[in-house]
């Protein structure tokens, strides 16, 4: 195949819009791409400072090089769980601090979870017996990045989750019809408290193999493997399940999640889960909570 735009031999053959383009063309329209989805949904500004969480994956370190070429203020926040024997979290730190040594104005923070708390996630499952380690993980990571850009000042946390990310997500809640967390699923999720900063996902619309394509092209070294408590894992079922039918109809992830965005804002679907949520503060962290005393991550380190 040949690419659309000049000719020459195409990297990459992108079905679902009927286009191919080479190297060159590609990282162009990638860029431009997600330039255009944070600018339609009003995402962040020139100005605004960015909070990037990156994990050492193709999906965050793709971000972070686009976010960096199209000049926004941004510093990416790795969080070191501790995850394999501390093997697969130190490979990872590895890929982020290799990555940043090569770029220019690539800022960066590390957040050592075992160092900081005194217990590693792997720890924690331990100790919390029925608690899963993916279950935890999330749990840390969410408290971590809200709290780091409160006590940063920055606009807006950034993630690098992807089409297919989203995709499965929504399988899974509107499988199970959970309604509360439908209600949450967004490109963009406001501030709804001062202790919290604006969730915003630049690469909502970009299928997994765009991202990864764009990390093999520009060099970007990545880890590959999957974090190894992952083996399993519901969103990975889902993910292959709706790459079959993908496979069968070019572009069914893609309408799949778009759609359900545009039902729910021409509609307001799920909008009265959001309006009866009532945030307090932790009394021990003061990061918003449900909860009338502590929050959950605060609950994690409380002796039984």
């Amino acid at each position: 195949m040949k690419c659309k735009r000049c000719g020459e031999p195409a990297v990459i053959n992108m079905r679902q819009h009927k286009l191919g383009l080479c190297g060159d063309h590609f990282t162009e329209w990638l860029i431009s791409y997600t330039e255009r989805a944070i600018e339609k949904y009003s995402m962040f500004e020139r100005g605004d400072r960015l909070l990037l969480a990156v994990s050492g994956g193709k999906d965050s370190l793709a971000l972070w090089d686009i976010l960096l070429r199209l000049g926004y203020d941004v510093e990416a926040l790795y969080i070191d769980l501790g995850i394999g024997d501390e093997q697969y979290s130190e490979q990872s730190k590895a890929k982020v601090e290799r990555f940043a040594a090569g770029k220019e104005g690539a800022a960066y923070s590390v957040v050592n979870v075992k160092g900081t708390y005194g217990k590693s996630v792997l720890e924690l499952a331990q100790e919390k017996r029925g608690r899963k380690v993916c279950s935890l993980c999330g749990l840390v990571k969410r408290h971590i990045m809200n709290r780091t850009a409160y006590e940063g000042g920055f606009t807006a946390v950034a993630t690098g989750h992807n089409l297919d990310d989203e995709a499965a997500v929504l399988f899974q809640n509107a499988l199970r019809w959970q309604t509360g967390y439908l209600a949450r699923q967004a490109p963009v999720l406001p501030s709804t408290h001062p202790h919290l900063a604006r969730k915003v996902k630049p690469f909502f619309r970009l299928y997994e193999r765009e991202t990864a394509a764009y990390a093999v092209v520009r060099g970007i070294d990545y880890i590959y493997d999957e974090c190894p408590h992952s083996v399993g894992a519901t969103t990975i079922f889902y993910k292959e399940l709706l790459n079959q039918l993908e496979e069968r109809s070019r572009g069914a992830k893609q309408q799949f999640y778009l759609s359900f965005l545009q039902a729910r804002d021409k509609h307001g679907l799920f909008q009265q889960e959001l309006a009866q949520l009532e945030l307090g503060e932790c009394e021990k962290c003061g990061q918003p909570t449900t909860a009338p005393t502590l929050c959950a991550f605060c609950r994690l380190w409380e002796v039984e």
